[in-house]
C-alpha cells in the first residue's frame, strides 16, 4: 500500500514536470472559462484559485490524490467523533460545538454539553451586564487568547457588548503592568482561561490579576479542571468548562469565546458560531471538485510538494483581520508541523510551510518588495470585504484597488528594459473575499481554515490535533526556573551555564 508521501508524489509530480515552464498570466490567457470555473462561493465567501499555478488536469489530479487519500471519509470520521487525535487516544470534535452534523452518540453529547455550557455562559454574561464592570480581562495564551483575541478585534463594529475586553497572554511582567495601570479594579473582571488549569503563563498572570483585583471576587475561570481552578480562589459557579476533545486552537467556539460574548453579545458569538455551521455543512457534503476547504488544502499540498515553496503569506486587506496571520500560525503551524506519522515514521515530504503575513496595504511598504522581487516566490491567501463598516468611500476603494493590483502584479509580472525594475511574476495566489465583515462570515472564514488543515494533515498522513513538539522547550524552562532564581541548581548545558552566569553577573549590576 503507497503511503502518503508516495501517493502525492505520483500524482502531482508528472503534473509539475509538465508545468515547469508555464506561467500564470498564460494560463489565465489560454483557458478563457478560468475565471469563473477556478472560482466558487460558499455563502457569502467567494474564493478564486484562477491565479495558481495549476491547470484543469493538475486540479483534476489533485481532486483525484483527495479521494485516493479518503478525504470524505476522513471528514465524516472527525464529525462522528472517531479517535482521529490517535497520540492523546482522542477525538477532535470542535465542529459539535457549533453544529449537529452527525448521529453518532459521542458527537450528540458532546453537541449537547457545548449547548449546557452556552446556556451557563449566557448566564454569567447577562449577570456582569447587570453589574458595574466595564472592563474585561482575559488572561490565557496560545489557543486561549489568539482565537478571542481575533474575532474580539475583527467584530469590533458590530457588537453589542458594553465590556471593553483586554487580553493578558505573555509572561513578562511588562505586559500585565502596562495593561492594568489603564484600568480600574473596581470596575473589571477577569477570566483564566487554561484546560488544564496548570499553564505557567497564565496562572502567574492569573496570580498578578487576582492580587490586583483585591480578591477573587470578579474572577471567572474557563477549564476542564474545576477543583484547580477553585484551589485558586475561583468559585465553582464562576467556572465553564472545557473539555479533552477540543484543542486549544480549535477552542474558540467554546466557553473559550466567553470573552466573545462579552464583547459582541450572545447574539454575535450565536452567529458567529452559525457561521461556522455554514461551512461545516458545506466541507461535509460538497463534491470534492467543489468544496472549499478542500480545495484550498489541495492548492497548499500543490504549492508545498508539487511546486516545492516552503512559506506561505496571509494577506487581510481588512485592518480589522490584522491579528488573523498570527491566529493562523498557531492554527496551521501547530497542527501541521510534523515530520512522522502516528505510526512513528518519517512522512517523507515536506509538510508545513513558515506561515506569516500582515496586513494590507501597511505590508505593501514593508516585505512586498520581497515578494514582488525576491529570489524565492511566495504563496499567499489575499483576503478582502466588499462591504466596509465604515463611512469612508474613498479609502475603501483605494483598499480594493490595491488588492487587485497586488495580486494582478505578483501573477502578471512586469518587463522592463531595466532588470532592476522588472517583475518576474508568477507569484501564487489565492484570493478570498468577504461579502461584509460580520460574525457569520467571520466564523465561516475561521472554520474554511480549520477544515483545510485538516484536510492537508489527511493528505500527508499526519496527526493535526496534537502538539509534542512544544512540551520540550516547557520541561526544560521548568527544570530551569530554580536555577534563573539563584537556588543553586547545577546546570548540565554548558552554553545554558554561560548565559547564566552573564545573566546573574548584569543582575547584581542592577
Amino acid at each position: 500500500m503507497a503511503t502518503a508521501a508516495q501517493r502525492i508524489d505520483s500524482t502531482l509530480a508528472p503534473h509539475a514536470r509538465r508545468l515547469d515552464a508555464a506561467r500564470i498570466a498564460d494560463l489565465v490567457t489560454a483557458d478563457t472559462g478560468r475565471p469563473r470555473d477556478f472560482a466558487l462561493r460558499v455563502g457569502g465567501l467567494y474564493a478564486s484559485f484562477a491565479r495558481q499555478r495549476y491547470d484543469r488536469d493538475a486540479r483534476d489530479a489533485l481532486v483525484a490524490l483527495g479521494d485516493a487519500a479518503g478525504l470524505r471519509q476522513a471528514v465524516r470520521a472527525l464529525f462522528d467523533g472517531v479517535t482521529v487525535n490517535t497520540s492523546e487516544g482522542r477525538p477532535a470534535l470542535h465542529v459539535a460545538l457549533r453544529s449537529a452534523l452527525s448521529q453518532a452518540p459521542i458527537a450528540r453529547d458532546a453537541h449537547a454539553q457545548a449547548a449546557r455550557a452556552r446556556t451557563r455562559m449566557a448566564e454569567l454574561v447577562a449577570a456582569l451586564e447587570a453589574s458595574d464592570v466595564t472592563d474585561i480581562v482575559n488572561v490565557g495564551i496560545g489557543g486561549s487568547d489568539l482565537g478571542p483575541r481575533l474575532v474580539v478585534d475583527a467584530l469590533k463594529d458590530f457588537g453589542t457588548g458594553r465590556f471593553r475586553v483586554h487580553f493578558l497572554t505573555n509572561v513578562d511582567g511588562s505586559d500585565a503592568q502596562h495593561l492594568l495601570k489603564g484600568l480600574d479594579p473596581a470596575r473589571t473582571a477577569a477570566i483564566l482561561v487554561s484546560k488544564t488549569f496548570s499553564t505557567q503563563e497564565t496562572l502567574l498572570n492569573g496570580a498578578v490579576v487576582r492580587d490586583w483585583l483585591g480578591g477573587s471576587e470578579r474572577l471567572y475561570a474557563v477549564s476542564a479542571n474545576v477543583p484547580r481552578a477553585e484551589a485558586f480562589g475561583v468559585a465553582p459557579e464562576r467556572v465553564l468548562p472545557m473539555w479533552d476533545w477540543v484543542g486549544g486552537r480549535y477552542s474558540l467556539w467554546s466557553a473559550v469565546g466567553f470573552s466573545i460574548a462579552l464583547a459582541v453579545g450572545m447574539a454575535g458569538f450565536e452567529a458567529l458560531l452559525a457561521g461556522a455551521a455554514d461551512m461545516d455543512a458545506h466541507v461535509l457534503e460538497a463534491p470534492l471538485a467543489q468544496n472549499l476547504p478542500v480545495l484550498h488544502a489541495l492548492t497548499a499540498i500543490w504549492n508545498r510538494n508539487a511546486l516545492g515553496l516552503s512559506t506561505h503569506a496571509v494577506l487581510p486587506y481588512d485592518e480589522r483581520l490584522a491579528l488573523l496571520p498570527a491566529y493562523l500560525q498557531q492554527l496551521v503551524m501547530e497542527s501541521l508541523g510534523k515530520s512522522v506519522t502516528p505510526d512513528g515514521d518519517d512522512v517523507g515530504i515536506e509538510t508545513v510551510p513558515v506561515l506569516w503575513g500582515g496586513p494590507g496595504t501597511n505590508s505593501q511598504h514593508s516585505f512586498f518588495q520581497a515578494l514582488h522581487q525576491g529570489t524565492q516566490a511566495v504563496p499567499a491567501d489575499f483576503i478582502g470585504v466588499v462591504s466596509p463598516a465604515h463611512p469612508y468611500v474613498e479609502n475603501h476603494a483605494a483598499l480594493l484597488s490595491n488588492l487587485l493590483a497586488q495580486t494582478e502584479a505578483l501573477a502578471n509580472g512586469y518587463a522592463a528594459e531595466d532588470p532592476q525594475k522588472s517583475y518576474p511574476g508568477n507569484r501564487p495566489s489565492t484570493l478570498l473575499l468577504l461579502d461584509r465583515l460580520a460574525p457569520r462570515s467571520l466564523g465561516a472564514l475561521i472554520a474554511l481554515y480549520e477544515h483545510s488543515v485538516y484536510a492537508q494533515s489527511v493528505l500527508w498522513g499526519i496527526n493535526a490535533f496534537d502538539q509534542w513538539g512544544v512540551e520540550l522547550g516547557k520541561r526544560i524552562a521548568g527544570e530551569l526556573l530554580p536555577a534563573v532564581r539563584g537556588d543553586g541548581v547545577a546546570v548540565d548545558d554548558p552554553v545554558t551555564g554561560a548565559l547564566l552566569d552573564e545573566i546573574r553577573a548584569r543582575a547584581a549590576r542592577g
